[in-house]
């Protein structure tokens, strides 16, 4: 296909002389190798009549790469440049995603005076124009957009992946810009995490592949997909300079190094790992979360009685007939001992027990019988055992707060309130639970967290499956579970309180040996 030389290198140099944000605020915004080969190719391409070749441009890449960047500079580009009355759209998933590009765009314009005088920002409504032209440029979200007065120059997809559905995939593509000469469309996204292969993002994405493997004749479309492929040894740095074009400029090597450490050890982190950094679609929604070989690690090797009096944070996980009650005290490094400690205790209903031991072939009576777990009268589990057990126990330690899970634990939570428990409601969902599970990985990981024996949390620990969000917060899916995994929430709970109230920090030189001291390198 003819390529035009001067075509190609407008958008090059117009970019190279915006100004650089993030990490490389005020640096001249130099394009890398990759970044300068698929401009001078998306733009430089042209048809017979002298047009771009290309309507769509689909690159696919790892986080970190500079991606919103790049479709920062794209963005303004195509403001400053186009003919008048261009529309100009960068759409994403949700309005925090959606702002990171305007973000990008607003921080290229704040450095260049040039810009600033011919360019209109519109901070309320998150859109920019051109005053001289016309051209306006809208970023939008997948929740709020308007079909209405759509008649696009240029639309760009920030993470397709992670779009809820295809709604505004659809509008925005089909019939769109049909009364435009040069229409293009940008989709800039890394690999997602679907595991039905159901979304729009998996459906673009496929069509992509087929299209840069030969297998769809499409010369409207251009492809570029950064990735391992899935005989590539994800553990050889050669692979991850494959996967990622940018590593040693915007990302650094010793940290894909530290990633990789934490995907040796953990299922979840080799997840992550795969498709965050090698950008391989893998179903991430429904996976394990620590390996049952770290448990066994970090069983502490110290007596209950050194727990009597100090400071505690108890976590408390309710059920009704099949869930387990469970509650967690956490104890954090204080006089005396200078990890994290945490102790069980966990009830269940009397009368189906011995129907679930030969159903699920689980020990429940043998854990009765040793006192890991405590069977109440009944088919539910009686609420007044675990709040006079609760009670007990905020004269046995110096209890600060309980964590609990709101579902089904007022009535419970506000009698111990009326004996002056502090009691913190920790909502099951992502923001509140990703945080105290990365905790209490890397504590555990670090030497840092130890536990006492408890072989009911310990089959808990292996039964718990997690769902992972395109931001990398994760949390437990009860329902996606193996089996019971209340004791280990319990512990969730009683982190996401300590939290609250008590600083944790970290020596990285330190913990970094103590981890590959214990992964035996």
């Amino acid at each position: 296909m003819p390529h035009d030389k001067q075509r190609a290198l407008e958008p090059i140099e117009f970019i190279q002389m915006l100004k650089a944000v993030d990490d490389f605020y005020g640096q001249p915004f130099m394009l890398l190798d990759w970044q300068y080969e698929v401009l001078w190719d998306v733009y430089g391409t042209v048809n017979e009549k002298g047009y771009r070749q290309y309507r769509y441009a689909y690159l696919e890449i790892p986080k970190k790469n500079g991606k919103t960047s790049l479709i920062g500079g794209l963005s303004l580009y195509h403001l400053v440049c186009d003919p008048p009355g261009g529309q100009i759209y960068c759409c994403a998933a949700d309005r925090s995603q959606a702002e990171l590009v305007y973000k990008a765009a607003t921080g290229m314009i704040e450095q260049d005076e040039a810009l600033q005088s011919i360019l209109i920002v519109r901070d309320s409504r998150k859109e920019i124009r051109n005053k001289e032209t016309g051209t306006i440029l809208k970023v939008l979200s997948a929740e709020a957009y308007t079909k209405h007065g759509i008649n696009p120059t240029v639309v760009i997809f920030d993470e397709l992946h992670a779009q809820p559905n295809r709604d505004l995939w659809d509008v925005m593509t089909f019939g769109a810009g049909a009364a435009r000469k040069e229409p293009l469309w940008w989709v800039i996204t890394t690999a997602g995490d679907d595991p039905d292969r159901k979304s729009i993002g998996w459906e673009v994405h496929e069509y992509a592949r087929k299209v840069r493997d030969g297998e769809i004749h499409d010369p409207t479309w251009y492809v570029k997909i950064y990735a391992a492929d899935e005989d590539d040894d994800i553990f050889d740095e050669k692979t991850w300079y494959k996967a990622n074009p940018s590593l040693g400029h915007t990302i650094s090597i010793e940290a894909v190094r530290q990633e990789a450490l934490a995907a040796r050890n953990s299922e979840a982190a080799e997840r992550l790992f795969r498709w965050l950094r090698l950008n391989q679609w893998v179903s991430l929604k429904r996976t394990g979360w620590l390996p049952l070989s770290l448990w066994d690690r970090t069983e502490g090797k110290w007596d209950l009685s050194e727990l009597v009096g100090k400071r505690c944070y108890p976590g408390l996980d309710l059920s009704s007939t099949t869930d387990i009650t469970a509650v967690c005290y956490l104890f954090p490094p204080q006089e005396g001992f200078s990890d994290w400690r945490c102790i069980f205790e966990a009830w269940i209903p009397e009368d189906n027990m011995k129907e679930r031991v030969q159903r699920d072939r689980v020990p429940y009576d043998r854990w009765v019988n040793q006192k890991y777990l405590y069977a109440t009268p009944g088919d539910v589990v009686d609420y007044d055992f675990v709040e006079a057990r609760l009670k007990a126990a905020s004269k046995q330690y110096d209890v600060r707060a309980l964590g609990t899970d709101p579902w089904n634990s007022r009535m419970l939570t506000q009698r111990l309130m009326k004996d002056g428990i502090n009691v913190i409601e920790i909502q099951q969902n992502m923001k509140n639970m990703s945080p105290a599970m990365k905790m209490i990985e890397q504590l555990m990981k670090r030497g840092m967290m130890t536990h006492e024996k408890n072989p009911v949390a310990r089959w808990c620990w292996g039964n718990i499956a997690i769902a992972v969000d395109g931001n990398e917060n994760i949390k437990p899916m009860k329902n996606k579970s193996k089996d019971r995994i209340d004791l280990i929430v319990a512990l969730i709970n009683a982190m996401a309180t300590a939290m609250l109230f008590e600083e944790v920090k970290f020596d990285v030189n330190e913990a970094t040996e103590q981890y590959l001291k214990m992964m035996g390198w």
